[in-house]
């Protein structure tokens, strides 16, 4: 195995620029691990393999000649199915765009290619990101460190490639979670950004769905936090086209003094799934771990945090799910996947004084939480319940969705419009991995990233995988070697 795999983005996209590896190699180490690992992890569902080598020439070429160079020059990536990409398939997970290739590729995938990073290809969705795992197209992916477990969804395949090595960087999309949880599952790093920092034009779940508009936010997805900040810059700001996209400027992680720092945390939350032990033991440790560093870390929670479930469930569904169906009827899917089905059964249609009222309270609910962090400039949680589960625990019918959200403690997040991380900080008793959530105020994406490097260093983050039987063995820290 090439230990070019393993190295961070920014390592590759420093080499590159230094000639001292060419985007030719990087893309063929990719897609050889890509070859070898994604038979048992059915990840990736759309090669662009030659396209890729063409990419890559004409990207060691361009070092050659001295040229401007982008900040992810040469960098292979994968992207999630849920995006355009100009030339390439690009399904949603829904039937209706079974052999859809767009003209045009989306912002976040456009960004990324100006900035010299080279498509591999992409990897698998539920249908409109809208369930977990699978879709009537594709077989579900499967988790790198056991693939008898879910990666999570609905970034699941996202994080099980990277996590194996066969992309560098991905970037998944985040309604309730469905970027924090496969990072968790899968043993990555991973960013939420604030609602209204990434343009969503060319994502499948787009922009204008009035209610809806602002849960759903695309971040990266990488195996080191470095290359999370890297990105962000990348693919953040105004397109001109997504009206719910704010100018604020990012501020830099490196100039955060992590011992200035207020941290509020807990290891479980009222309304939530009790969290089993080793979780709660690794949120514990962590936050142990910033108690050293940080100014001061304490237990405490939101307390409308035991308002967030029933709350989304009044807003989600009180149409009975039409934003759902317009969206079908808009890319001509006539038949949906099963687990869709299920998430419409659970609907609870509303009257529209009813709905009016969760509006009102949810704009209370985000408040209330703004109020609530001004106390603290950063807060440690729980990803989810436990580390992955076996695919047979997974719920998608419709009488068991309610205890699959609950399971999760990362949507009321979606709901405020805060920034998140994860990073692996500890191991469950089967050897899989284990994260836990940086949150912050709004736009506030330098803290949430420098507290969550700071969780990396002490506890080590992403380890390599050698066998997608579980048979893993930790691996160097190879990006500045």
């Amino acid at each position: 195995m090439s230990e070019l795999i393993y190295r961070s983005a920014s390592w590759m996209a420093g080499a590159v620029r230094a000639g001292e590896v060419s985007a030719v190699e990087l893309v063929d180490a990719h897609l050889e691990r890509i070859d070898e690992v994604n038979p048992a992890l059915n990840a990736v569902v759309a090669l662009c393999a030659e396209r890729a080598r063409e990419e890559a020439r004409a990207a060691d070429a361009a070092v050659a000649r001295g040229d401007e160079l982008g900040a992810l020059h040469g960098v292979p990536f994968t992207l999630k199915d849920s995006h355009d990409t100009a030339g390439v398939v690009s399904t949603g997970g829904t039937l209706g765009r079974k052999d859809y290739v767009p003209k045009a590729d989306s912002t976040v995938a456009a960004r990324l290619r100006a900035a010299g990073a080279i498509l591999l290809g992409k990897t698998s969705c539920p249908e409109l990101t809208q369930a977990t795992n699978g879709n009537a197209m594709h077989a579900r992916a499967n988790n790198p460190w056991d693939i008898d477990r879910t990666p999570g969804g609905s970034s699941g395949a996202c994080a099980a490639i990277v996590a194996a090595g066969g992309s560098a960087l991905d970037f998944g999309s985040d309604t309730g979670g469905s970027i924090r949880g496969p990072a968790h599952f899968c043993g990555i790093a991973a960013l939420k950004p604030t609602s209204g920092r990434v343009p969503r034009t060319g994502h499948i779940v787009p922009w204008g769905l009035g209610a809806m508009d602002g849960l759903t936010q695309i971040g990266p997805m990488a195996r080191y936090v470095e290359d999370l900040a890297l990105t962000l810059p990348i693919i953040s700001g105004p397109d001109g086209v997504d009206p719910g996209i704010a100018p604020v400027p990012l501020r830099d992680p490196a100039e955060v003094d992590l011992r200035r720092l207020r941290i509020a945390w807990y290891a479980e939350a009222e309304g939530h799934a009790p969290v089993d032990a080793r979780v709660r033991g690794a949120v514990a440790e962590a936050a142990e771990a910033l108690r050293r560093i940080a100014a001061s870390v304490v237990a405490d929670a939101p307390p409308m945090l035991a308002d967030y479930f029933e709350l989304r469930e009044r807003v989600d569904g009180a149409d009975d799910f039409h934003w759902v169906r317009r969206l079908l009827e808009r890319y001509g899917t006539r038949e949906m996947s099963p687990q869709l089905r299920g998430l419409w059964a659970q609907a609870k249609p509303s009257t529209l004084a009813d709905f009016t009222l969760a509006l009102e309270q949810q704009d209370c609910f985000r408040s209330g939480m703004l109020h609530w962090i001004g106390d603290y400039d950063a807060l440690l949680a729980p990803v989810a319940v436990s580390a992955a589960w076996p695919h047979e625990d997974e719920p998608f019918e419709a009488e068991r969705a309610s205890e699959s959200l609950r399971a999760n403690y990362t949507g009321a997040y979606n709901m405020a419009g805060w920034p998140g991380t994860v990073v692996r900080c500890g191991t469950s008793p089967e050897g899989l991995p284990i994260g836990v959530q940086v949150l912050a105020a709004p736009w506030r994406e330098d803290v949430v990233l420098a507290v969550t490097a700071a969780l990396e260093a002490a506890f080590g983050g992403w380890r390599g995988i050698d066998s997608l039987a579980g048979d893993c063995s930790e691996e160097p820290d190879l990006r500045n070697t």
